[in-house]
């Protein structure tokens, strides 16, 4: 079991491997709600807000992840405010400012003449992950996993039914808001894992596959999160042992562990009777 112990003698390796596990679980459930309303573009969208603030901070000498998180959430509360109003659809909104945001990042990039400098965020380098970084994913993971504690009841009714919450009076737009603004958080970490590019990943594909598994939102939160973590080190595993990008190991693991599930639900539903 070597191979499996060996990699943990360098310190770069564990402290990877502690932020896929922090990010992991917390895209995972946060992205049970993502498959559950259907909001699979918002997160890519998202993502991709993130460049003109990275590259802004960089440009300014400040920390990366602050600019990635500050564009992170004030897209997600213009998505908010654009979809609340009636002349203006989500996916509308989604796309008005996915490709505005985008195009700002990559304007100012051809400006100061380095993609370089940059590629660690469009293609995600965990394993550089330093101790700061470090520190900020363990403060973003705990905010976000203890804030969907505290509204879990209110995120699930919101999710499976928002007419019946707004008759019963839950103010359904800034419940949706919060997911929005939570969203931001988790994807702002799983940059620093796979990417701009790839961080829908973190947040789809794990919860999907949990989907296939599991009927109810905990047990699919739960599941996600073991699925997440799993495809995470052995990314990590594959990334160190085979000279690849981490980023892309992970998502490919993750993607492989979705085709098994869905090889196994598929196996179950044609093994059960007919009425």
């Amino acid at each position: 079991m070597h191979w499996v112990t060996d990699p943990l003698h360098y310190s770069f390796m564990r402290s990877a491997i502690a932020a896929i596990i922090l990010i992991g679980a917390t895209c995972a459930v946060l992205g049970s709600f993502v498959v559950l309303r259907r909001m699979a573009f918002i997160g890519d969208a998202i993502a991709h807000t993130a460049l003109p603030g990275v590259v802004i901070a960089y440009l300014n000498g400040f920390n990366l992840f602050f600019g990635a998180l500050m564009a992170g959430v004030l897209t997600a509360l213009g998505i908010g405010w654009l979809s609340n109003r009636e002349e203006l659809r989500e996916d509308t909104a989604i796309g008005i400012l996915f490709t505005g945001m985008f195009a700002l990042g990559v304007l100012i990039i051809s400006k100061h003449h380095s993609f370089r400098d940059f590629s660690a965020m469009l293609f995600g380098d965990i394993l550089g992950v330093t101790p700061l970084d470090l520190l900020l994913i363990s403060i973003i993971a705990c905010i976000t996993l203890l804030t969907v504690a505290m509204f879990y009841k209110e995120l699930e009714l919101t999710s499976f039914d928002p007419t019946f919450s707004t008759v019963i009076g839950l103010r359904v737009h800034w419940v949706r808001n919060l997911l929005l603004v939570l969203l931001a958080l988790a994807i702002v970490t799983g940059i620093q894992a796979v990417g701009v590019i790839l961080t829908s990943a973190l947040l789809i594909t794990p919860a999907a596959a949990a989907s296939l598994m599991c009927r109810n939102l905990r047990g699919i939160m739960i599941a996600g999160s073991i699925v997440s973590i799993l495809s995470g080190i052995a990314g990590l595993y594959v990334s160190f042992y085979q000279g690849v990008a981490s980023g892309a190991a992970i998502v490919l693991c993750s993607t492989a562990m979705f085709a098994i599930a869905f090889a196994f639900s598929t196996a179950a539903h044609h093994s059960k009777p007919e009425d």
